[in-house]
């Protein structure tokens, strides 16, 4: 690490990234992403198809992988104001507490000019929404009509809420509902996928598991505070927005046994990491349902996960501090390059990363 280096400084995670290496579509199948590899001996280079090999070549007995379960689902919806200027929302908790309810949802959005109270947007493919509250910042709380409850309005006109560095966040419906999700997504709620998980096929799962890795899986509805800028150069004045998670007894089980057994414990993705990080504080994960807000950064001390699979992030991001704070500064940060070097591919689409 450079002896000027501050941690605590946003600008210390900026790196050079070729616009030509953010991936515009995945490869498929799935498995056949790269894989930068980074472990005590060194870095390497393969694919994601090479996981159970790499994971038994580094560990003495087979690890515990867990996974996000979160579903994407099709929260974007296009609109028109009653002038027909066009509006863009995005449901920020789609499915939440309240479950399918048209009513009283917080939302993202984007207009040449500020919601009013007291108007009502039609929705691009059917339905109302009527602002209820503009809160500031880009956020809004509206109801909406003209459906019978919100699955079917998402179904009907929501769009797959690409990041906007995909296509200027245009989603291909036809490819995108499919690849934009992972094969064992089960529980509806996120607003962006968690991106490692989009590496695993079917097939792969069977190789790691005929493997004896074990397979365990959480549950982070991934929300806008994931991936909204860090607004401050200070880490200390960062935090994550609070977003639902919950934790299975069967996971919970299958986690605190491979603890007390020596069995090495690898998440893949953040967003299962701020999830067993949160609810295995004390080494013990906790199984039942709640929020977190954890933020994790430089001096954490990971109480939960011995190695973690993730994609390439965003520069200045809170993804990226995360896996530093993890995997170390000078080890990820010298990764990147070697991977930008490599034409590696990044961010939701792209390639991936192991951190062991």
């Amino acid at each position: 690490m450079s002896p000027d280096a501050d941690l605590w400084s946003l600008q210390a995670y900026e790196f050079a990234l070729p616009p030509e290496l953010i991936a515009q579509q995945a490869v498929e199948p799935r498995h056949a992403a790269r894989l930068l590899a980074v472990t005590s001996q060194g870095r390497s280079h393969a694919h994601v198809s090479d996981l159970p090999m790499l994971l038994l070549a580094h560990y003495r007995r087979p690890p515990l992988l867990i996974v996000n379960d979160t579903k994407v689902v099709a929260a974007r919806l296009q609109a028109r104001k009653p002038s027909g200027g066009a509006v863009q929302l995005l449901l920020e908790r789609p499915f939440g507490a309240a479950g399918d309810t048209l009513r009283a949802q917080p939302v993202l959005f984007k207009a040449s000019k500020a919601l009013q109270v007291g108007q009502t947007l039609t929705i691009d493919g059917g339905g109302t929404a009527t602002v209820q509250a503009v809160l500031g910042g880009g956020r809004a709380v509206v109801d909406f009509a003209g459906v019978a409850n919100l699955a079917e309005l998402l179904d009907r006109a929501g769009h797959v809420p690409l990041p906007p560095y995909i296509r200027g966040g245009v989603d291909v419906p036809h490819l995108d509902r499919p690849r934009y999700q992972c094969t064992y997504a089960a529980v509806d709620g996120a607003v962006a996928a968690p991106t490692a998980g989009l590496h695993f096929s079917t097939a792969l799962r069977q190789e790691l598991e005929q493997a004896g890795i074990g397979w365990a899986a959480v549950t982070l509805h991934v929300g806008p505070g994931t991936f909204l800028p860090v607004r401050s150069d200070d880490l200390h004045q960062h935090t994550v927005q609070a977003e639902r998670y919950a934790v299975s007894e069967a996971t919970a089980e299958a986690f605190n046994r491979a603890k007390r057994d020596g069995q090495p414990i690898v998440a893949v993705g953040t967003t299962t990491t701020r999830v067993l990080e949160h609810a295995a504080a004390q080494g013990q994960l906790q199984a039942g349902a709640g929020e977190t807000g954890l933020t994790i950064a430089p001096g954490h001390r990971f109480a939960a996960i011995d190695g973690l699979m993730t994609n390439f992030h965003l520069p200045q991001s809170s993804l990226l501090v995360l896996v530093c704070a993890f995997a170390g500064f000078d080890r990820v940060m010298a990764a990147y390059r070697d991977a930008v070097g490599l034409r590696y591919r990044f961010y939701s689409y792209g390639d991936a990363c192991l951190f062991l």
